[in-house]
């Protein structure tokens, strides 16, 4: 069958495993037999099945309501709602373009009125201006005759005066021949005031003049420069907007609009026509996709019932299958058992009441064997067969645990001699350093363990680690032979120098990249702390050690100095040099 299916290479595994042992038959009969011979499932053009077990499936199949056909419409269904949405689409983008435009047409028409209007308002703003000025103007010329007359009244007057000034002062040139007379007297007082009054009044028009000619040259500049200039300007604008153009351009935008809005209600009521279309495609489809589920769901409860008679009829087979082989065996044993032995002859002169009788009698003696265990024999043999296994598991496990504590045994000894190495090369390195530390001293470490609780600076034997208790310290400050002390017995000056040895001695068998040591010369002398210095300084070159120190000793070989104030309860830190931390320790320490 697989031969006459067209497909995709993708899917020829699939196929291939589903049609891959089908054969095509022209009938039934025809098919039954290739089914038994060949042991392969066979299909008649009928669409009745034989299976290679020997069940047969058959039956009528409406082929008006194949899936296919309801696929092939659900497919012609789905294209014309897509065709459908694209043309809803398309009017929708032409219904946005349309709307655009009339925005656009609208917009441009507010900016035209917009302008028109700022344009008539700027219009008549001047044309106020302009009224202003004129009114302006025309006050100024009103008083500007009066003042002009008053002026040349002024300066008539002031020439008059002037030649009357010089009169009177050519008389004040002459010498007088006696005395004024009263009225003469009363007469030029007269006259002087009259010419104070008169000089008053002149410069007051004077300086009227002025303010006046100021007025009038910034009204004339301001008529000139500006409002002439506005005013041609505003003029021709006005003439290059002509009203009957912007009426014509308005009518023509409201034609436009009217048939925009004709346009946009006809696409409207094609897009309800497209809804109503799609509306009823939809229901449509809804209803082919309801009547696709049912017809679905019979399919389904059919398959399930083919199958659960094809299962029921595989079981039928199988029993038949089964039966006949108990038959078969049963008759091997029949024919194996051979020819009958013969008949008790004492048994044949009995009655049939009699031999049932003794039947009866065989089968309560019987009886007594119903309750033996038939199984005891091949559970024997079962657990024994486990007893062995298991035994030979012990065996294993026995090796593996000795081997295992082979292994915990090496260890034990490679961390005990761990533990010496380690100890001999720090009580070494601890007696050197005490030594550079207390040139007349001497110490050294002691390795306890729970035989000698005492300890001594022997080396003992052990065979674990635990029996290590812990470490003792001895050291003499005044000599080799003098009395070795244990910790409890130092003051605690010589406890700090006993620390910093055995820091000093651990740092050379494990160094660490750096230490930070707080007062430890607060406690030693002057010499001890020379000698930690110097030690410090020693170590220096595989390490980096941060001290703080109010004694002058560890100063002098350092290498940056960093200063601490507290000030306003805050703590303050400074880089300074050597001679300043130098003064504030010295310092410190002469006032400490």
């Amino acid at each position: 069958m697989i031969s006459k299916l067209k497909y995709e290479e993708q899917y020829d595994k699939a196929l291939r495993y589903i049609f891959g042992k089908t054969l095509i038959c022209r009938n039934l009969e025809r098919a039954t037999e290739l089914a038994k011979s060949t042991g392969l499932d066979c299909v008649t053009l009928e669409g009745d099945q034989v299976s290679s077990k020997g069940c047969l499936t058959g039956g009528y199949f409406n082929t008006s309501r194949s899936r296919l056909e309801m696929q092939k419409k659900r497919s012609e269904y789905l294209q014309m709602i897509e065709d459908l949405d694209k043309e809803l689409s398309g009017f929708r983008v032409e219904l946005k373009q349309t709307e655009s435009s009339i925005n656009s047409v609208v917009s441009e028409m507010q900016k035209t009125e917009t302008k028109q209007g700022k344009s008539k308002d700027a219009f008549e703003k001047i044309q106020a201006d302009i009224r202003l000025m004129k009114d302006e103007l025309t006050r100024i010329e009103r008083f500007r005759n009066p003042k002009e007359r008053s002026l040349a009244q002024c300066k008539a007057n002031l020439e008059a005066m002037n030649s009357t000034k010089d009169g009177l002062e050519n008389e004040l040139h002459q010498e007088l021949m006696s005395q004024l007379s009263v009225q003469d007297q009363h007469e030029v007082d007269q006259l002087n005031d009259e010419i104070r009054k008169l000089n008053q009044e002149n410069k007051e028009a004077f300086t009227a003049r002025m303010s006046l000619e100021v007025t009038k040259n910034k009204l004339e500049n301001l008529l000139t420069n500006n409002l002439f200039r506005r005013k041609d300007e505003l003029v021709q604008a006005l003439q290059e907007i002509s009203v009957e153009d912007r009426k014509r351009q308005l009518t023509n935008c409201r034609t436009e609009l009217t048939s925009t809005e004709k346009r946009i209600k006809k696409v409207l009521s094609d897009v309800d026509e497209i809804d109503k279309k799609v509306s009823e495609a939809v229901k449509q489809q809804k209803a082919l996709q309801k009547e696709l589920e049912l017809w679905m769901q019979k399919e389904k409860e059919a398959q399930d019932k083919m199958e659960e008679d094809s299962k029921r009829m595989e079981k039928w087979a199988a029993k038949e299958n089964l039966l006949h082989q108990k038959i078969e065996e049963c008759t091997e044993k029949i024919a194996s058992l051979g020819a009958l032995p013969q008949v008790d002859p004492s048994y044949q002169r009995m009655s049939l009441k009699t031999l049932f009788k003794e039947l009866e009698k065989a089968n309560h003696h019987l009886k007594k064997y119903n309750h033996v265990n038939k199984k005891a024999l091949d559970q024997f043999l079962s657990f024994s067969e486990q007893k062995e296994k298991l035994y030979k598991r012990k065996e294993e496990l026995d090796i593996g645990g000795e081997k295992i504590r082979e292994l915990m045994q090496n260890l034990e000894m490679r961390k005990v001699e761990a533990i010496q190495f380690t100890f001999r090369q720090v009580a070494a390195n601890f007696t050197e350093v005490f030594k550079k530390l207390v040139p007349q001293g001497s110490g050294h470490l002691i390795l306890r363990t729970q035989k000698d609780t005492e300890g001594n600076d022997m080396e003992k034997e052990v065979e674990t680690s635990d029996e290590f208790t812990g470490i003792g310290i001895r050291v003499s400050f005044t000599g080799v032979d003098a009395e070795m002390r244990e910790m409890n017995q130092l003051s605690g000056g010589q406890k700090s120098l006993v620390a910093l040895a055995l820091i000093f001695a651990i740092q050379k068998c494990d160094p660490a990249p750096f230490y930070l040591f707080d007062e430890i010369d607060q406690a030693l002398d002057a010499q001890h702390r020379k000698a930690v210095a110097d030690m410090i300084h020693e170590l220096s070159d595989k390490a980096q050690f941060i001290t703080t120190t109010f004694r002058p000793e560890l100063l002098e070989n350092a290498h940056k100095f960093y200063g601490v104030r507290f000030r306003n309860k805050v703590s303050h830190v400074d880089c300074v040099t050597r001679e300043i931390a130098r003064d504030f320790v010295e310092d410190d320490t002469t006032h400490g």
